[in-house]
């Protein structure tokens, strides 16, 4: 059996993390999020994999390469859509397939029980349906897909991962899987309705940080550092080779370290929390739910809690995240998320800055003061 991941879209909703990488390749648990759907297929056996790439398509290729399967890479040079990336890999198809998309995470368990049915799609429940593909089901059958109603009749939502056969192409009119879906259904054909274990999606960037939780968990822990003697860790973590662990620090998790960090003396690292590779954080810091990325530094007494960082961003001594929930319209929705910060890749925060409940661009500059910063801040931008 082969299967069909899309990963040619950007993930608009998740910027800035997107502008500098397809939203398929964030880390999250210090993988991306690809590399999970990947892992979750070859537990099942199936290892005939196309990868439908387009934006940023060599940073997708880049990383395939690495992997110990095989992997066949399909070009969608325009993106117009899931069935139009779909059709890119129709001639590499040469029999019943999954599709699924590249930047959701799925578990082996719900891959297993999908794998053997066809004309299927994988289901889920979510407190937000509105922001997803609403599935209508009668005994155990879809007999309607409802796309991002702004009133939805049900919680269950679509998982955008499929069971098909190679007529599903005879029902692809438009440039939308769900449209073909809804054709499929038109002509009597059944569709069947089965409900997923472990499904996470981010539609937006501070989503990330719910995925982070979940998948924690499933990281296999280990310290393969240098750990300070009176340095106390508990719980699950995991420590990279390379990194180092200062005196009187506490780590308590679900944590996990990368390779090469330097975590100072008497810093707080708290639940939830993946750190990547060649980070820094100088001492007395409390890091807590928190995702950051490679190649970051922060600087002594920060407080970095309900936080994304992302690559290369640096943080001067007493930076602070402050929780809060405000109005934001992102994509054409107006949404009241709780988060302290979502910070772009390379932002330079000076000395003394707090992050209230905002977005700041990629390559944003913040001076050092006494400020707050409580409104989004657009790439490139220098505050001063």
């Amino acid at each position: 059996m082969q299967a069909v991941i899309l990963a040619a879209g950007e993930g608009m909703r998740v910027r800035p993390l997107t502008r500098s990488r397809p939203k398929a390749l964030i880390p999250v648990a210090n993988r991306p999020i690809i590399g999970y759907v990947i892992d979750a297929l070859i537990e099942n056996g199936i290892r005939d994999i196309i990868v439908v790439t387009g934006y940023r398509k060599e940073q997708v290729t880049r990383f395939l390469n690495q992997l110990d399967v095989p992997v066949t890479v399909v070009v969608q040079d325009k993106q117009l859509g899931t069935a139009h990336a779909l059709r890119c890999a129709e001639p590499k198809i040469k029999g019943d397939f999954l599709l699924l998309p590249g930047d959701n995470y799925i578990d082996p368990g719900s891959i297993a029980k999908i794998r053997d049915t066809r004309n299927a799609m994988l289901l889920k429940e979510h407190p937000n349906p509105s922001n997803f593909g609403v599935v209508l089901l009668h005994e155990g059958y879809v007999t309607e897909i409802l796309e991002k109603p702004l009133e939805s009749p049900s919680f269950m939502v679509s998982t955008g991962i499929f069971s098909l056969t190679p007529s599903f192409f005879d029902y692809i009119r438009g440039n939308d899987i769900t449209d073909a879906i809804t054709n499929m259904i038109g002509n009597g054909e059944k569709i069947q309705g089965i409900i997923a274990d472990d499904w996470q999606d981010a539609i937006y960037p501070w989503d990330l940080l719910k995925m982070n939780t979940r998948l924690l968990p499933y990281v296999k822990p280990g310290k393969d550092g240098m750990v300070s003697r009176n340095a106390i860790i508990t719980g699950s973590v995991r420590i990279g080779k390379g990194s180092t662990i200062g005196p009187g620090t506490v780590i308590t998790g679900p944590v996990i370290i990368g390779n090469d960090c330097e975590i100072g003396a008497h810093c707080s690292i708290m639940p939830n929390t993946s750190i990547g590779a060649r980070v820094k954080i100088e001492p007395f810091c409390l890091i807590g739910n928190a995702l950051v990325m490679d190649d970051c530094s922060i600087g002594s007494h920060s407080r970095v809690v309900d936080a994304v960082i992302g690559e290369g961003s640096v943080l001067s001594n007493h930076v602070t995240t402050c929780t809060s929930a405000s109005l934001m319209e992102i994509g054409g929705s107006v949404v009241r998320p709780a988060f302290g910060a979502i910070l772009g890749d390379e932002v330079r925060a000076g000395s003394f800055t707090t992050f209230k409940n905002c977005i700041v661009g990629n390559n944003a500059t913040i001076e050092d003061g006494n400020r707050v910063i409580s409104s989004g801040i657009p790439d490139d931008a220098l505050v001063i």
